[in-house]
């Protein structure tokens, strides 16, 4: 599997990732958070097939470029079912304060232990609930190719925001603990803002935030 992680820029700048099976081209696009025009040159240009969108939780940042792609690929997108209000309410994934009001209601929802598999097998990403920057947070594992996706809960040297609608700090933690750095040590984490870094580096980092 590949990663594509590209910088979109939607009033915050946020990673997106595209998780690519490289012998058939197919994969997941994960967290389109802006800029749809210059995520869908990226995979016409690279010829890729996306199966699905996936996404990290609600906030604006990472649903904004989600309706226009959804209406030119005709493709899924999945989300937390803790994710609904997120995503029919601009208060709570905060789009009303930058101007540029989010609703999305045609959203696939998983649960906690979900497995979310590409149609031929290539890969499969579990879904691991972690509450506390909002209530829908999750984390998409794939065991075998070490890797996690793992939105704004946890960055390189830092943790996510608990601050918004939803938010809970004493949730936060127990997630870190209890959901992140609990996978094996060379698991590497790929966040929303920050580069890449390994729960083995998070571990080392953890009992300054807390």
């Amino acid at each position: 599997m590949q990663i594509h992680s590209v910088s979109t820029f939607g009033g915050i700048e946020t990673n997106a990732y595209f998780y690519i099976d490289e012998k058939s081209n197919y994969g997941f696009l994960i967290d389109p958070a802006a800029e749809p025009e210059k995520l869908l040159k990226i995979i016409k240009d690279n010829r890729w097939t996306i199966e699905k969108m996936l996404i990290t939780h609600g906030h604006f940042d990472h649903i904004g470029a989600v309706k226009k792609i959804h209406e030119e690929l005709k493709i899924p997108y999945l989300i937390h079912q803790n994710g609904k209000e997120y995503l029919t309410n601009p208060n709570f994934n905060l789009s009303a304060y930058f101007g540029t009001a989010i609703t999305l209601n045609n959203a696939t929802y998983f649960q906690e232990n979900d497995f979310i598999a590409l149609e031929n097998k290539a890969t499969s990403l579990k879904v691991i609930h972690t509450p506390g920057h909002t209530q829908d947070s999750v984390l998409f594992y794939d065991k075998q190719n070490k890797t996690a996706f793992v939105g704004d809960t946890i960055f390189k040297n830092s943790i996510g925001r608990t601050d918004f609608p939803g938010g809970n700090t004493q949730q936060l933690k127990q997630s870190i603990e209890t959901k992140v750095l609990t996978l094996p040590e060379n698991t590497i984490l790929y966040s929303g803002h920050s580069a890449s870094t390994t729960v083995a580096d998070e571990k080392k980092n953890f009992h300054y935030f807390f």
